[in-house]
């Protein structure tokens, strides 16, 4: 089976209207991508790096300048009406739809564009704004909603079809948690049920990627600079391991900082609440077991035992060099 989305040396060249107003900018430098059907994909990047460009691409949306890019095995430049019939998108803050019909309207005429019988189309959008919380604003227009419910009615815009593949440009972006919370449950839960379906997702949230994608790509001035699952991103960043145990206060610490594996070891004591705060960087994570034997052998109590791992806005700063902007 053909993947759902593939690119060949993808490459999309904006040139100035006139000379005089300035150089060519190269959004896309020959992007190679595979994305298999069924997975959940995630695309990270700051601000211009070129993650809205490749979606406007694989959407139909934009022509490439050069190589190649084909959705559902079709080149997105010379079959785009066969791949318009395949998929959707949706893009975080957008506007969408019209102020004066009413939700059900609005996605009502969203289906129409995709030949959607009105029967089976009114019959699926009564089911997901059940599902989103949303059947008591189903009546309402769109212009009186408030910018959260706006963007539940944007993501259901984009799964009421059932595309094969499904482009989510930050789909959560500015939303609060329980907004945010309901629409990636039904991201999840849509690949999970259905196979068959494929969602490539943009955000600039770290956890949200981390959480919902099955693979990573991390693009920049571009150019994709690594691509994998998220667990193996954050092996790429070799930091040293950060250990914090809170203990009842111990007198006798000057043993802990020579224990082999040790790189640094710092403490605060309590008295007044009896608690003694360790806090190690490790070289070699075999000195957990020496420490909290030193420990226990000093008669004070371990009270909580806390290691922090490489995320995957270590990994995103070791690639790119910075945070999102």
């Amino acid at each position: 089976m053909e993947p759902a989305v593939e690119t060949e040396s993808l490459t999309r060249v904006f040139n100035p209207k006139k000379k005089k107003e300035g150089k060519s900018v190269t959004a896309l430098n020959s992007v190679d991508l595979r994305i298999e059907r069924g997975e959940l994909f995630g695309l990270l990047g700051p601000n211009g790096a070129g993650k809205t460009t490749l979606l406007k691409i694989l959407s139909t949306l934009l022509l490439p300048t050069s190589g190649k890019a084909y959705v559902a095995g079709f080149d997105v430049a010379k079959d785009f009406q066969e791949v318009r019939k395949r998929i959707n998108m949706v893009s975080g803050g957008e506007i969408s739809g019209y102020g004066l019909l009413t939700v059900r309207e609005n996605l009502w005429m969203f289906t129409q564009f995709y030949g959607m019988k009105s029967a089976v189309a009114f019959k699926q959008i009564d089911t997901m704004l059940e599902l989103f919380g949303m059947s008591d604003k189903k009546n309402e227009k769109v212009r009186t909603l408030s910018t959260g419910m706006r963007q539940k009615m944007n993501v259901i815009r984009g799964f009421v079809t059932d595309p094969e593949i499904l482009f989510l440009d930050e789909p959560t972006l500015g939303l609060d948690v329980n907004a945010s919370r309901v629409i990636r449950d039904y991201i999840v839960e849509w690949v999970e049920k259905r196979p068959d379906k494929t969602v490539l997702l943009t955000t600039h949230y770290m956890a949200e990627a981390d959480q919902l994608c099955d693979r990573i790509a991390i693009i920049d001035d571009g150019k994709i600079l690594a691509c994998d699952a998220p667990d193996t991103l954050k092996k790429l960043v070799k930091t040293s391991t950060m250990l914090k145990i809170d203990v009842t206060l111990l007198n006798n610490k000057s043993v802990l900082d020579k224990i082999p594996g040790v790189e640094k070891f710092t403490y605060t004591d309590d008295p007044a609440s009896n608690l003694t705060s360790l806090k190690f960087v490790l070289q070699d994570e075999s000195a957990v077991s020496d420490i909290v034997s030193e420990i226990v052998h000093s008669g004070a109590k371990i009270l909580a035992l806390r290691k922090t791992e490489p995320t995957l806005e270590d990994v995103f700063i070791k690639m790119v060099g910075k945070g999102f902007e």
